[in-house]
């Protein structure tokens, strides 16, 4: 059992404070199109500016006072483990082995659907008790702050999901999603669109960086089983489709410096570029 194996993330923890709502980064990737620095080292692990990449978005979480984090390995995966151990900064980590237990990656709704019990531990009580960051950490966003103004304003909205879109790169001409006001919330967060392929209407990519509620991980919005004992493989973009259909994803526009750090020219272009 996945709580078993991670018993220190069970302890009993009251939220007084939306900056203890926990958060997950998702590392179990292959990197395909990263190799062959990939073959021997996991992308979240290859260095930007003398950091390994994923530790630019933890350092980020410790300092808007998240405390636990979440890390989901696969391919070499005990490389991250080794590098990070329990602790980074002030954050307390801990892993969803999907590698180990399964033989590969889960994807992003699989993978999340797996460790919702470490997310969202039975004995947290309160608004706040369902709700959890998601980001990649493939993606290089040194100026994004994780606002505990934002989490708490997510908590009391009927919402799903909160998404932070960015202009399109130049390797996602067509984007993920628009972007519209809520009609329902003129002066509040603006909606997510499902935009059909033929929609003029302009996109924008998703960041990897989100908000969520447990509850779009059960049903009626997701099968997977409790826990995803199963090993299911799904895809994230699915569910948050179905739930802008019903007006329930809210996003904002995400303008600070943002690299999907997904090719090795990208890696390079990066690291040659003067840190922001």
């Amino acid at each position: 059992m996945l709580a078993a194996m991670h018993a220190a993330a069970t302890h009993p923890q009251p939220i007084s404070d939306v900056a203890n709502v926990a958060a997950m980064l998702m590392a179990a990737g292959r990197g395909e199109r990263m190799r062959p620095l990939t073959d021997h080292t996991p992308k979240p692990l290859l260095e930007v500016h003398g950091k390994p990449l994923m530790q630019w978005p933890l350092e980020a979480l410790a300092r808007a006072g998240v405390a636990e984090v979440v890390i989901n390995t696969a391919w070499l995966g005990p490389q991250i483990v080794e590098r990070f151990g329990e602790r980074c900064a002030t954050l307390r980590l801990h892993y969803s082995h999907e590698g180990q237990d399964f033989g590969g990656a889960l994807e992003t709704a699989g993978g999340i659907a797996r460790a919702l019990e470490l997310l969202c531990p039975p004995q947290r009580q309160g608004p706040l008790a369902e709700v959890f960051w998601v980001l990649a950490g493939d993606v290089y966003a040194p100026g994004f702050v994780f606002d505990a103004s934002v989490v708490q304003r997510f908590a009391a909205s009927d919402k799903l999901a909160h998404l932070w879109l960015v202009p399109n790169p130049a390797h996602n001409p067509r984007g993920d999603f628009g972007l519209a006001t809520d009609p329902a919330q003129p002066d509040g967060p603006m909606r997510a669109l499902n935009l059909r392929a033929d929609d003029p209407q302009p996109r924008f990519t998703y960041s990897t960086i989100g908000l969520y509620r447990k509850a779009l991980f059960t049903p009626p919005w997701c099968a997977i089983a409790p826990g995803n004992p199963h090993g299911v493989k799904a895809a994230l973009a699915p569910l948050l489709r179905a739930a802008m259909d019903q007006h329930r994803v809210s996003a904002e526009l995400y303008t600070g410096p943002w690299t999907d750090v997904g090719t090795p020219e990208r890696l390079a272009a990066l690291n040659a570029s003067t840190r922001p």
